[in-house]
């Protein structure tokens, strides 16, 4: 039985853990570092006295998090909205397919926008890839995160999988409460939002054997996630020119960390989330395919089609498309001669941040990646 399962390799931590949890945080000095540097107006000390109050995971997240992250988002955004909460039952729980750009963010502007709206945050899915200290550890498992391991040797994998897919399903069914993941395993780079039919595949592994009963009791809602400006664009850019001249090329675990960093601190101009339709009326079709990777296929195209069509499209996205293409010049309607000049010299100065960069190569990456949103609504090639 599900109930029986040992989550707690994986599982967020529960209001009894979190004094202990604290304890340790307070006396981790790189975390006490982090939170001055990010936050260099707040003083140290009443940061430890109101963290050292901290009770539950709820006082946590709406003392700490929310008040923290609000402060970080006033300052380097210029507005941050939310649509389609009309769609969701709050007695519920949800699976939030996402599309990924910002490691920390994503999830964590969804959740601040759901306590704004007086909604039950939702749990969050972590590669543990990401979790390079134990402090990181502590502070995301505190944050209603849960640990997705990977690399793992062939039965391992098979083994961990199944487990995943199990707590995900006891979370939805049993606790009632909302899961954030993403559609692929790590952020989308190149800006072409595509879900993994293996993270379906993972999804099943749980179920009975009856692919529309299974899939439906997730409750699987599309959510697309808009950044006017991606902070990291030209850090994703820079690595796409590392493995072009080095392709074996691997990144480090500081650079995640710097990464994240540069995600939580960069201008990301205004910021938009679309919850979409919860995948019902669609499944008895997917269902009624023949295949079983034939019908994961279907189903992974079909919360694309989602996300791709409730993605907010900014200027920049249209100056990008009309820059790859000039001849055409097809969105010259959607953006002034001013916003065009903006989106270009923020483009290059991005660029102008990383060392010995191959300035034109990084230019069209930078192009590309905000031009195939446009691509995908429009259904362009």
């Amino acid at each position: 039985m599900v109930k029986d399962l040992d989550f707690s390799l994986i599982r967020p931590y529960e209001d009894h853990e979190v004094h202990a949890v604290v304890e340790r945080l307070k006396n981790e000095k790189t975390f006490l570092e982090l939170v001055s540097f990010l936050y260099p107006a707040y003083s140290i000390d009443l940061f430890l006295e109101k963290l050292t109050s901290i009770r539950t995971v709820r006082e946590f997240q709406s003392e700490i998090v929310y008040p923290y992250m609000m402060k970080v988002l006033e300052h380097t955004t210029e507005g941050i909205t939310l649509e389609g909460t009309e769609k969701l039952d709050p007695k519920q729980g949800y699976l939030f397919i996402s599309n990924h750009r910002d490691i920390i963010l994503d999830s964590g502007i969804l959740n601040i926008m759901f306590v704004d709206k007086g909604l039950e945050t939702t749990e969050i899915a972590i590669g543990d890839n990401l979790l390079i200290f134990l402090w990181i550890t502590d502070l995301v498992k505190l944050n209603r995160s849960f640990v997705v391991r990977r690399n793992l040797p062939g039965r391992q994998m098979i083994e961990s999988s199944m487990l995943l897919s199990q707590y995900i399903r006891h979370t939805i069914t049993q606790k009632g409460r909302g899961i954030w993941i993403a559609q692929r395993e790590g952020r989308s780079k190149d800006g072409d939002d595509r879900t993994q039919a293996s993270l379906l595949k993972m999804l099943n592994m749980s179920g009975s054997g009856d692919f529309a009963a299974d899939f439906r009791e997730l409750k699987i809602v599309p959510l697309s996630v808009s950044y006017e400006l991606d902070p990291c664009d030209h850090l994703k850019a820079y690595q796409f020119q590392l493995k072009r001249d080095k392709p074996d090329y691997q990144k480090s675990k500081g650079e995640d960390l710097h990464h994240m960093g540069a995600g939580l601190r960069g201008r990301k101009g205004r910021v938009h989330f679309t919850i979409g339709t919860p995948i019902d009326a669609e499944i008895d079709a997917i269902a009624a395919i023949e295949g079983r990777n034939e019908q994961l296929q279907a189903l992974a195209e079909t919360i694309d089609r989602q996300i791709h069509a409730n993605y907010k499209l900014w200027p920049g996205n249209f100056v990008a498309c009309d820059l790859l293409e000039p001849d055409k010049n097809e969105f010259a309607d959607q953006y002034t001669a001013a916003e065009k000049e903006k989106f270009v010299n923020y483009l290059n100065e991005h660029i102008s941040r990383v060392k010995n960069p191959d300035h034109d190569f990084m230019f069209r990456v930078m192009l590309e990646m905000y031009a195939n949103p446009v691509r995908n609504f429009y259904k362009k090639s």
